[in-house]
């Protein structure tokens, strides 16, 4: 999990994002890809601080561009992201977060079938921890 000192703002996010699909990126090509009308010493300023909150690095290789790459996983950024809103939405309890998202949209069968093995597995784990 990443430290909440270095948890990931809305915008920090949308950088990450390009950093997990196109990997190491130069400014000029994170200012490119974003999409819309941003500064260009914006994006380096937000691609800067994404480096001193330790979630990117930077790298410089000879005369070649300054490239910025993600230091963390999504998937660590995602359970600290859920984490957190958990404890802010159903603090103690997610029954009432789960029962909303199951109750409040129409799932697919894969995905039923994906959270009915979820819940085995989290029975499997239990009954393992009160037999240890």
């Amino acid at each position: 999990m990443i430290s909440p000192r270095s948890n990931p703002s809305e915008g920090d996010l949308e950088l990450l994002n390009l950093l997990w699909e196109h990997g190491a990126l130069s400014l000029s090509e994170v200012h490119e890809r974003l999409g819309r009308d941003v500064g260009y010493t914006t994006v380096q300023t937000r691609l800067n601080r994404l480096c001193e909150k330790g979630l990117a690095e930077k790298t410089k290789s000879g005369r070649q561009p300054t490239h910025y790459a993600a230091l963390v996983e999504p998937a660590a950024v995602r359970e600290t992201q859920v984490d957190q809103f958990i404890e802010r939405v159903a603090p103690g309890s997610v029954v009432p977060l789960v029962a909303h998202l199951v109750q409040g949209t129409s799932l697919t069968r894969e995905e039923l079938s994906e959270l009915k093995k979820l819940i085995r597995d989290a029975e499997r784990r239990h009954k393992a921890d009160e037999e240890q």
